[in-house]
């Protein structure tokens, strides 16, 4: 009976403790709150949504909501509206250039400050390098990669062929993508195109493609500390003066300007036997082509090149201890290798570190399908996408810029000569 006694005692005394222990938060989940841009690529919600499934199975402890947005500019502006209305998110993705805004309105923590063992602090280094350069400043590490891209040139092999062009060797050279648009050009009997050479998109994100063609002459946009621009260097106006001439000159793509929200759909539907575009529309461009197409990298002129692009990882400053934990827990599982390898095979975005590459499903994915590989090797070419402070700004003056000449309101010339002069404007005070 004495032994009975003790049992319910004991019972009853457990259950209190348990009682009051989840009274009292002890035994509570973390609760997340991430924002989340999709507007671009294919069903990511549904993809995102099943990884935080997977990650709140092996971490019943912490509830995770994702919020998602219309796009990188979007999860910005809700994300530090959240943070001044008092219920701020714990972590988000934004645009890898968001960097020096949220520094500077001092939102974000660096990762430098919250890895604590060793281990943590050697997962900041399995990263790719060129994916990393948006992410540091200062000699600390505040984003970390993982919907991320770079552009790469999708073309019809079946235009290619049907304009006698071998559809193995894609435009490597300015030269080449001129003369092979030409060709590639297709009209009807009344003189109307019903085919273009190529096409490269001018509205949505311009400055970032023109990134790319600035690197391809040898030139960067910016410095790495994000004070000073060069949009009025001979690189760069002469950049801009080929984008210009592929219309006005060899007419191998329409004038004017070219929607980056349309682009993907000509392209699916023919209209453009080449696009340039990001990485993260592999995926579906395999599912709807209907017709025998390929990737490549993008074309030289001194040489080749590309800005990395897309989202990072950022924790936010008015977080616990016990939320950045979970967050840090949350992102390191995303970024596994194994995972961030089957982000890469279903959305076509880049798997954002080496070893990802060596897991056996995506080395089996690349060797049956070889453009997967592109944006991979496409890196050791890369620079950093144009990120500065006053970001917003200085990168609204570019695009202003680039549409300005593109459809003949300026010239090369005088449209980049009054963008540096603004931009110069509102960076001095960063020097």
């Amino acid at each position: 009976m004495f032994d009975c006694l003790k049992r319910t005692l004991g019972a009853s005394l457990l259950a209190g403790a348990l009682a009051l222990g989840f009274a009292s938060g002890a035994w509570a989940k973390v609760e997340l709150t991430m924002y989340y841009p999709v507007a671009v690529g294919g069903p990511l919600t549904k993809i995102v949504d099943g990884l935080v499934a997977d990650f709140m199975k092996e971490n019943p402890d912490i509830d995770v909501k994702a919020i998602y947005s219309g796009n990188y500019n979007d999860a910005r502006i809700k994300a530090l509206a959240a943070l001044k209305s008092g219920k701020p998110a714990q972590l988000s993705v934004m645009f890898s250039i968001d960097i020096y805004e949220l520094i500077e309105q001092d939102a974000i923590v660096a990762f430098d400050d919250i890895v604590e063992t060793p281990e943590e602090k050697a997962w900041l280094k399995k990263f790719y390098p060129a994916l990393m350069e948006n992410g540091i400043t200062g000699g600390k590490t505040w984003g970390i990669p993982f919907q991320r891209s770079t552009i790469v040139m999708y073309y019809n092999k079946d235009a290619f062929r049907d304009a006698g062009l071998d559809p193995e060797k894609p435009p490597a050279t300015w030269g080449e993508l001129a003369e092979m648009g030409k060709k590639l050009v297709k009209k009807d009997a009344a003189n109307r195109v019903e085919r273009w050479g190529v096409m490269i998109p001018s509205t949505g994100y311009p400055y970032w493609m023109f990134g790319a063609l600035a690197m391809q002459n040898d030139q960067v946009l910016m410095n790495s500390a994000g004070n000073e621009t060069f949009f009025d260097a001979p690189g760069t106006v002469g950049a801009l003066e080929f984008w210009l001439d592929l219309g006005k000159t060899h007419k191998i793509m329409p004038q004017g300007t070219i929607e980056w929200g349309t682009l993907r759909q000509n392209f699916l539907e023919q209209k453009t036997a080449i696009m340039w575009h990001s990485t993260g529309n592999l995926t579906v461009v395999k599912k709807k082509a209907g017709f025998d197409f390929g990737v490549a990298m993008l074309p030289a002129s001194k040489r080749r090149g590309t800005p990395t692009g897309g989202g990072n990882f950022y924790i936010f400053k008015q977080t616990t201890p016990e939320e950045r934990k979970a967050a840090m827990k949350l992102i390191r599982f995303l970024t596994q290798p194994e995972r961030t390898a089957e982000w890469s095979m279903k959305t076509g975005y880049l798997a954002t570190r080496p070893d990802a590459y060596e897991t056996p499903a995506l080395m089996d994915y690349v060797s049956k399908f070889p453009p997967a590989a592109v944006a991979r090797d496409q890196l050791k070419y890369a620079t950093a996408e144009l990120s500065t402070y006053q970001t917003g700004r200085v990168r609204k003056l570019l695009d202003d810029a680039i549409q300005a000449a593109l459809t003949g309101a300026k010239s090369p010339n005088e449209a980049l000569s009054a963008a540096q002069k603004q931009a110069d404007r509102l960076l001095k005070r960063y020097r």
